[in-house]
């Protein structure tokens, strides 16, 4: 139901949009054809009351007639100028409905999501707290269950850091930091983190050595690890994820990329967007809120970088950030 209320209110914003405008556009016209026909009115009253007698009578028909066409000519300038207002000014506010029902609509999803990622770790941390409790388990399995725990509970904090970041940078109230960062042994915690907490997937790195950066020290690595979580949230578990930092023409190329299916040509752009996600909510199979790539974007150009996406062979899809040497 609710992957069909946006279109619905599409279709009513357009029709709205196209009834009002042809009113408009009508009423303009039907305003030029008034004026033009009283114009032409007032010309034949002045020619009829001229004496052809009149020695002037040429002179002041030709006056009449200049009068009349520039008459006419004020009408079409002042016409097209309207036209133009309206036709602007209706681009414009059809385009920021359509922009803030499909924000609404983002939204809507983003909620969603998140309860979907809140309940998740609550009920898995819930469960094996009871477990731990009324049950005696013997050492192994106590830690299973406490790692698995603090698992669930760092993925708490890690949505919880992103919705607040993203809350704060489109505030405008985060302040960063500055130091150099070396981004080279920031980028080789965040790949230990995740083989840890991943023992299972395959993750493939090439790290340079002593890469420094201007930067703070939290964004970066939340930057890294939002890309490691993406690529391997999007490629099956057997196919190896592969995190690469190099120096290209005095800049720091960080390359994060997977083998999964890849992101469609008409979606590259749009990946980058605060809470977009493709496909239904609803029957969405992965995980995810639609911040983190936004964030990333935002990390970037927070310190001077930019990021893109390109297609990875034989498949998947590689996230580049490039940054300026310190």
């Amino acid at each position: 139901m609710r992957t069909k209320l946006m279109p619905q209110k599409l279709v009513v914003v357009s029709l709205v949009y196209w009834v009002l405008l042809t009113y408009m556009v009508a009423a303009l016209l039907w305003w030029f054809i008034a004026l033009e026909k009283q114009n032409r009115d007032i010309t034949q009253i002045r020619i009829a009351e001229l004496m052809k007698d009149d020695p002037s009578f040429e002179t002041k028909y030709e006056a009449i007639i200049k009068a009349q066409k520039r008459k006419t000519t004020q009408y079409i300038g002042e016409g097209s100028t309207f036209l133009a207002l309206i036709l602007l000014g209706a681009v414009f506010v059809y385009r920021a409905t359509r922009r803030q029902l499909k924000l609404s609509q983002q939204q809507q999803n983003f909620m969603m999501a998140i309860t979907h990622e809140l309940k998740t770790p609550i009920a898995v941390t819930q469960l094996n707290l009871e477990t731990l409790q009324k049950r005696k388990l013997d050492e192994e399995k106590q830690q299973k269950l406490i790692n698995n725990t603090l698992q669930e509970a760092n993925r708490l904090n890690s949505l919880c850091n992103n919705i607040l970041l993203a809350s704060q940078l489109d505030a405008g109230n985060y302040l960063r930091g500055e130091e150099e960062v070396n981004l080279s042994d920031l980028a080789e915690g965040c790949v230990d983190d995740f083989r840890t907490r991943f023992p299972q997937r395959q993750i493939h790195e090439a790290i340079g050595a002593s890469l420094y950066l201007n930067g703070e020290p939290l964004l970066l690595q939340m930057l890294v690890n939002n890309l490691l979580e993406n690529a391997l949230k999007y490629s099956p578990k057997e196919k190896p994820v592969t995190i690469a930092l190099a120096e290209v023409n005095d800049k720091i190329v960080l390359t994060v990329s997977d083998e999964g299916q890849g992101i469609p040509a008409g979606e590259k752009k749009r990946i980058f967007e605060k809470f977009y996600r493709a496909g239904d909510e609803n029957t969405r199979k992965s995980k995810g809120t639609g911040l983190g790539l936004y964030l990333c974007s935002k990390i970037a150009e927070n310190h001077k970088g930019y990021i893109s996406v390109t297609d990875n062979s034989p498949s998947g899809s590689s996230f580049t950030v490039t940054f300026p040497l310190v």
